[in-house]
C-alpha cells in the first residue's frame, strides 16, 4: 500500500515527535502552506507556545516565497530571544529540508537559536 504525500509527511512527523517527546526540550515548529509560513517555539511538554511568528501576522506582500521564509526565522528568533529561549529542536512538521524550511532554520540559527 502506497502513501500519498500527505500521509508521508504526517507520518515523518509523527516520528519526530514521538522520539523527541521524552525530551524536555522546547521545539521550534514550522509549517507552511503554498501562500504562508508559521513557525512558533513550544515548550517542552508541548502544552504552552512561547513564542510565534508568521507570515500572515508579519502582513508580507508575498508570503510563500524564501525571502518571507527568512524574514520568519528572523522574526521567531527575536521572539525566542524575548521569552529567554536559545535551545531548540527543529520540528519541520515532516517537511523537506529545503528551499522554504531550509531558509527559515538557517535565519533562525542566525539570530541565535541553536538546533
Amino acid at each position: 500500500m502506497k502513501l500519498s504525500k500527505k500521509q508521508a509527511r504526517l507520518r515523518r512527523a509523527t516520528k519526530f515527535r514521538a522520539k523527541h517527546a521524552e525530551n524536555s526540550t522546547e521545539r521550534l515548529c514550522v509549517h507552511k502552506t503554498s501562500a504562508h509560513i508559521y513557525a512558533q517555539v513550544i515548550s517542552g511538554c508541548g502544552t504552552k507556545t512561547l513564542a510565534s511568528a508568521s507570515s500572515v501576522a508579519a502582513k508580507l506582500k508575498n508570503g510563500g516565497n524564501v525571502d518571507a521564509a527568512t524574514q520568519i526565522g528572523t522574526a521567531i528568533a527575536a521572539a525566542a530571544k524575548k521569552a529567554k529561549v536559545t535551545k531548540v529542536a527543529f520540528d519541520r512538521s515532516g517537511f523537506k529540508y529545503h528551499g522554504r524550511i531550509k531558509a527559515l532554520a538557517d535565519a533562525a540559527r542566525d539570530g541565535g537559536l541553536e538546533f
